[in-house]
C-alpha cells in the first residue's frame, strides 16, 4: 500500500555515524525539527555488489542534496557493527570508506516492516515449534522515500534487488517538489529545474502541449 501523501512513521531506529558513533534517528523528526527534506534510501545488505555503488553515488551527490536543503540517510537491516566495518573498508575493496551520511541499522525490522519493503515471500505458523517460519531473504528491497519539511512522504519507489537507482532522478524530484511548494505550479513530464511548468487547469495544459 502506497504511503505517498501520508506522514512518515515516527519511530526511532538505531543508526551509526561515519565516525562510529551509535545514534538513534527518527526520520520524521529529522525532517520536522530541522525544517529540511529527507531522502531515505534502503539497500539489501552490506558487503554486497550493487549496494556500494549506490552508497557512493549518493555520497557524490551529497553537496547537491545539501544545496536543496535535503538530508540523505541510508538504511539496511545490518547491525551498526557491520555498517562500521563496511565504512572502514576501502572503496577499491568493495567498501564504502568515504561515506559521510548516517546509516540506519533496522536490525529488529520495526521500520522496514511498517513500510512493507521486506523481501518476504510467505509466512507460515508452525504448531510444532510455536513460531512463524518466513520464506524469503527478509532484507529490504531498494526502497527510496522523499519526505518534506512537514514529515509528509511526497515520493516513494521500490526497486528489485538487482536494479540500482539513478541518483539524479531524486535530485529532479526534489527540484520539482520545491518548485511546486514555492510557485504553486505543477510540473509536467520530464520537467527539470529552469524549465516551464504549468498551472493546474485545462487552459495551461493545452498551452503547454501546444508549445511542446
Amino acid at each position: 500500500m502506497s504511503l505517498v501523501g501520508k506522514k512518515f512513521p515516527s519511530i526511532a531506529v538505531d543508526a551509526i555515524s561515519e565516525m562510529g558513533d551509535n545514534l538513534k534517528i527518527n526520520i520524521f523528526e529529522e525532517a520536522v525539527n530541522n525544517n529540511k527534506k529527507v531522502l531515505l534510501f534502503w539497500y539489501p545488505k552490506d558487503f554486497t555488489f550493487v549496494c556500494p555503488t549506490e552508497l557512493h553515488a549518493f555520497q557524490a551527490a551529497l553537496p547537491e542534496f545539501e544545496k536543496r536543503n535535503t538530508i540523505v540517510i541510508g538504511a539496511s537491516c545490518d547491525t551498526n557493527e557491520v555498517h562500521f566495518a563496511w565504512l572502514n573498508t576501502p572503496k577499491n575493496n568493495g567498501g564504502i570508506e568515504g561515506v559521510t551520511y548516517p546509516i540506519l541499522a533496522d536490525t529488529n525490522r520495526n521500520l522496514s516492516n511498517i513500510l512493507g519493503i521486506l523481501d518476504i515471500e510467505s509466512t507460515e505458523y508452525s504448531e510444532e515449534t510455536d513460531s512463524v517460519i518466513v520464506e524469503g531473504s527478509n532484507v529490504t528491497f531498494r526502497a527510496t522515500y522523499l519526505i518534506d519539511e512537514t514529515g509528509k512522504i511526497f515520493h516513494e519507489s521500490v526497486n528489485d534487488m538487482p536494479l540500482g537507482r539513478n541518483v539524479n532522478e531524486y535530485l529532479r524530484m526534489v527540484d520539482a517538489y520545491t518548485h511546486i511548494q514555492e510557485k504553486g505550479e505543477v510540473c509536467p513530464a520530464n520537467w527539470e529545474a529552469g524549465k516551464e511548468a504549468m498551472s493546474a487547469d485545462r487552459i495551461s495544459t493545452a498551452e503547454y502541449l501546444s508549445a511542446n
